[in-house]
């Protein structure tokens, strides 16, 4: 894979994602307790043996830049390896990245220096694990310009995403860009095939379709609404399935971009049977490794008919304390702490969370550094919990970083 440079796309402000994303970009969200969303993407580069990656990024990057430096220091700079992060620098002209596309013009230097053979575009917003290799070889023999990773999902999801029809040679011969009403695979009215926003390019059909795009007024320059249209009228241009070669069957993925996919997310993986194992040893996802104390659950008492000192069907992170409560299907970040007699149910906590006694919490986001008094309820009187914090349509409640009560 050396002939081939990952280019990370991380600059989104992450409106959808709001509050989480009030103080950081959508990548460097926390997500599974340990870890940042941007981590799955790339440790999906790592453990498909591509080690040229560059970030892009634009909006309150402070914390990914952070992170990145604190957690991603592991390749050999000696053997031509790297993950370094590009800014927003107005290289090109006055402006900063307009758009998906953009990003990558503003950034054709990169190209002309490093001189790949093939580019991969990736988004620092999804939660997967996939090898890269099988989509560049099946790339490299079909000969294609352009190779889209493609997974089926249901049709109502149509207005989320990009939407490909493909023909018996796996080309792509049609583009929707978030249609309400999309075209169909043949085999299956009630499914759609869409874009992962996966790409691998020819570099040179990249680099000419980006500098055409750049000379346009009338543009997004958005992949998806500008270079992926066009090229398909011109360039070879295929589909590309992801599949779960376990599972033998579409694989996980999952754009993390709003507060319910996000909350989704998080509840998949801590399945009794998640459809994406972050505990897989042969394809670990790597992050920063904070120090911390072992997690400890103290006591085990009965309240009015409830058990507490018990935790299950949960992620539980060092340096966590759950003195007597009850927690079930959650996720706790380090250095959570539960008070006595209190109940976690379906929520996730973030880092430096502190719980007091009595507390009743279901279905929440609390992000990093909240102390909740004793007795606060979350998540059972909605119509409260609105005229305090953002709540979904789905009644997920979320509390943003540092809230004081």
């Amino acid at each position: 894979m050396k002939n081939v440079l990952a280019m990370v796309l991380a600059g989104g402000r992450g409106e959808r994602l709001y509050p989480l994303t009030r103080d950081r970009a959508k990548p460097a969200v926390p997500f599974g307790a340990v870890y940042r969303i941007i981590d799955f993407t790339l440790s999906n580069c790592v453990n498909s043996a591509i080690r040229k990656i560059y970030i892009l990024t634009q909006y309150k990057s402070q914390s990914l830049d952070r992170h990145i430096q604190l957690g991603w220091n592991i390749l050999s700079t000696r053997m031509g390896e790297f993950i370094n992060i590009i800014h927003a620098q107005q290289r090109i002209n006055e402006n900063w990245y307009q758009g998906t596309a953009d990003a990558i013009f503003q950034n054709i230097y990169t190209l002309q220096q490093e001189r790949p053979e093939y580019v991969l575009v990736l988004s620092g917003d999804h939660i997967y694990k996939m090898d890269y290799r099988e989509l560049i070889e099946f790339h490299i023999k079909r000969k294609a310009d352009l190779t889209i990773s493609t997974i089926e999902t249901d049709k109502e999801e149509s207005s989320n995403f990009g939407v490909l029809q493909v023909n018996d040679e796996s080309q792509i011969i049609g583009f929707q860009e978030k249609p309400s009403t999309p075209r169909t695979v043949p085999h299956n009215p009630a499914k759609i095939l869409i874009n992962m926003g996966v790409y691998v390019f020819k570099t040179e059909v990249l680099v000419k379709r980006l500098i055409e795009n750049a000379k346009k007024k009338d543009t997004e320059h958005d992949f998806g609404k500008n270079i992926i249209p066009a090229m398909i009228k011109k360039d070879r241009v295929l589909a590309f399935p992801f599949i779960d070669r376990k599972e033998k069957g579409p694989g996980y993925w999952k754009d993390v971009g709003t507060l319910e996919a996000y909350w989704e997310a998080s509840m998949d993986i801590i399945a009794e049977k998640p459809p994406l194992d972050s505990f897989d040893a042969a394809w670990r996802i790597f992050t920063y490794e904070e120090t911390g104390t072992p997690a400890k659950i103290e006591g085990l008492q009965e309240r009015d008919g409830i058990l507490f000192g018990i935790v299950y069907n949960s992620i539980l992170s060092q340096g966590c304390v759950v003195r007597t409560g009850r927690v079930s299907r959650s996720i706790l970040s380090p250095s959570v702490t539960v008070g006595e007699f209190s109940l976690i149910q379906e929520s996730i906590l973030m880092n430096n969370v502190t719980v007091g006694k009595n507390c009743r919490i279901q279905r929440a986001i609390i992000d990093k550094h909240v102390h909740l008094p004793d007795g606060t309820e979350v998540g059972y009187n909605l119509a409260n919990d609105k005229k305090r914090f953002t709540v979904t349509d789905s009644g997920i409640v979320v509390i943003p970083k540092g809230t004081v009560f």
